[in-house]
């Protein structure tokens, strides 16, 4: 048990955790304000926004790499320690 306290390489995990769950944490918001101006776009111009729906995309594969790295099913990084992901881009599971 000591070793483990003592590893850097467990504290540094540690530290990467905190920041992409701060990351995490804003992202919420981002989504928010995304699913509330696609419904508006809807709303009022019969269509949706092409650009955000692309980057909507591509944010939530980031979203499910951050979620996979915080709960220890995968040991890389996400951006920016990686590439963004690409919108349709398949998650890719290590």
């Amino acid at each position: 048990m000591k070793e483990h306290l003592l590893s850097p390489s467990t504290w540094l995990r540690g530290f990467f955790m905190l920041l992409f769950i701060a990351i995490y944490l804003v992202l919420r918001l981002v989504f928010l304000a995304i699913i509330l101006f696609q419904f508006g776009s809807m709303l009022f111009t019969g269509k949706l926004n092409e650009l955000l729906l692309s980057f909507a995309d591509s944010l939530s594969v980031y979203v499910f790499q951050i979620v996979r790295y915080l709960t220890y099913n995968s040991d890389s990084k996400p951006f920016p320690f990686r590439h963004w992901p690409k919108p349709h881009e398949a998650p890719i599971l290590d």
